[in-house]
């Protein structure tokens, strides 16, 4: 699964940046579009937030992947769900009661996702996996596009893959940050499912070619991986 992250696209054009990537007579498009939501607290960064989601929600029938770097996301997460996003991640780190957060965007018509920094641990949140339909591992520290991509958290790919074949878990691993045509196969052969990529769609002309290439080497990478 590819989803391009809207955080490097023309801001001013984004309906029809999105429309750039989606159905068209010769490809499927895009599986999900990501969007950063910052608040200029839980991150150094501030993005766009609920109204813009809403309006996007109008212009597009392509699933959106909100992915919420706040503070406080018991109390706004849910309204990201009700407005009709498809998966709504929030950061563990955010949160001292995921599960409760994770049940309320369930209870609200939406998928739940959970999000790590790369530093974050990821024991601590094992038992809780099945309370979620996402788990969002950050590859580069939240709050910027355009990082280098840190393999060092792919350790921690392999063994949430572990963890999700042997219960058998219907749990989507995505990674975010950093990735590109140089390091979508490595998270790829880790096990990554959907991959979140900014600057390596958005940075140039042909943002749907540029998915499909992106496809094609996670794709192999995966095959091979298995």
């Amino acid at each position: 699964m590819i989803a391009p992250s809207i955080l490097s696209a023309d801001f001013a054009n984004l309906a029809s940046e999105i429309a750039a990537v989606g159905p068209s007579p010769v490809d499927p498009g895009v599986d999900w579009v990501h969007v950063d939501v910052m608040d200029a607290h839980f991150v150094p960064n501030l993005t766009l937030g609920l109204p813009v989601v809403e309006s996007l929600l109008k212009a597009t029938e392509i699933p959106l992947d909100c992915h919420l770097m706040i503070e406080d996301p018991g109390r706004w997460a849910p309204g990201y769900a009700e407005a009709g996003a498809y998966n709504v991640s929030f950061h563990a780190e955010a949160t001292d009661d995921p599960v409760s957060v994770a049940r309320d965007i369930r209870a609200a018509g939406g998928k739940a996702g959970l999000a790590i920094k790369p530093g974050t641990a990821l024991a601590p949140y094992l038992e809780i996996l099945p309370e979620f339909d996402t788990l969002l591992v950050m590859s580069v520290e939240p709050g910027f596009g355009g990082q280098k991509f840190m393999p060092e958290v792919l350790g921690k790919v392999r063994e949430l893959r572990k963890v999700i074949d042997a219960e058998q878990l219907t749990l989507l691993v995505e990674i975010d940050g950093g990735i590109h045509t140089g390091t979508i196969e490595e998270a790829a052969e880790a096990g990554v499912d959907c991959f979140v990529a900014g600057s390596a769609v958005y940075g140039g002309d042909d943002p749907a070619g540029r998915v499909a290439e992106l496809r094609r080497l996670a794709a192999e990478a995966s095959a091979a991986g298995v």
